[in-house]
């Protein structure tokens, strides 16, 4: 198994800056790409005052901040940030046209060793890999929000994807002090197969006034030890996300359990999305 140094994550929202941010800490070199430059300082900043934040918890050192954040190269050049890679993971939205354009383009120009992986939450890997012109060397890397904190990596094996890749991003996500969780293929995979049910169902229960939002919450808090309630796990993970991945499910498997609450749609489509707007189920 051959030792993977060069990483680049394409995309510098929420979970791309964190991905990055715990590859520079394992001591990998990170091409963080962004479409815009004021995108990819944005990306930068948070990652630097993350690693404050770190720091003044005394969980790292001043020096390990500067030497981590040294490793971090921000791009807008998506073809140079590839030309070196090892490992390729894009974490752009949930949207497979936007994936599909991405990983045309690497596929272009990747070495051929390359490993291409996707923070998907919920689309096909086989389908993404069958853009590409290796399809063993492709995989899921389903990552978690907050990703510094959030100890799994759901890994995703599509339809092709060789022992070599699957073996390598389970030793490398074991490396970054993180429990890889091997899964096979299927829409929503594991994780939002079983989670997203159960976030809509809390919604169906607000709209058919069972409850409110809060008491929802508290049910699931104190009576199954939720550490989060679902509407509130809803708005933290974002609306419109919740939505796209409740589509893909539907879509996928045909089943009426997984028909988004027109509820949900309708605050989608209000602009009420959770934490990143300042309203969703709940006001912050």
């Amino acid at each position: 198994m051959s030792e993977l140094k060069n990483i680049t994550v394409i995309g510098g929202g929420t979970m791309g800056n964190g991905i990055a941010q715990i590859f520079a800490l394992g001591g990998f070199d990170v091409n963080l790409t962004e479409t815009k430059k004021e995108l990819a300082d944005r990306a930068i900043r948070t990652i630097d005052k993350n690693l404050s934040r770190m720091v003044s918890k005394e969980k790292i050192g001043e020096e390990e901040k500067n030497t981590a954040l040294d490793r971090i190269q921000p791009h807008l050049d998506l073809t140079a940030a590839i030309e070196n890679a090892d490992l390729v993971i894009e974490a752009v939205p949930e949207q497979f046209e936007l994936k599909k354009k991405i990983f045309e383009k690497v596929d272009q120009y990747a070495p051929a060793h390359t490993i291409l992986a996707s923070n998907t939450s919920s689309i096909s890997i086989t389908k993404l890999a069958a853009v590409t012109s290796h399809p063993e060397k492709f995989i899921g890397m389903h990552f978690f929000n907050p990703v510094p904190v959030m100890k799994l990596i759901e890994v995703i094996n599509g339809l092709k994807t060789d022992k070599y890749t699957t073996e390598t991003v389970i030793s490398v996500s074991k490396k970054l002090d993180k429990m890889p969780v091997s899964v096979n293929d299927s829409p929503g995979f594991v994780s939002n197969r079983v989670l997203m049910p159960m976030i809509n169902e809390a919604i169906f229960c607000v709209y058919e006034g069972v409850a409110e939002p809060g008491a929802v919450d508290e049910v699931m808090k104190l009576g199954m030890a939720h550490p989060m309630g679902p509407l509130r796990l809803a708005d933290f993970i974002g609306l419109d996300v919740c939505l796209d991945i409740l589509n893909v499910l539907f879509d996928g498997y045909k089943d009426p359990k997984y028909r988004p609450c027109p509820l949900l749609v309708k605050m989608v489509e209000a602009g009420k999305l959770g934490d990143k707007t300042g309203e969703g189920f709940f006001k912050y």
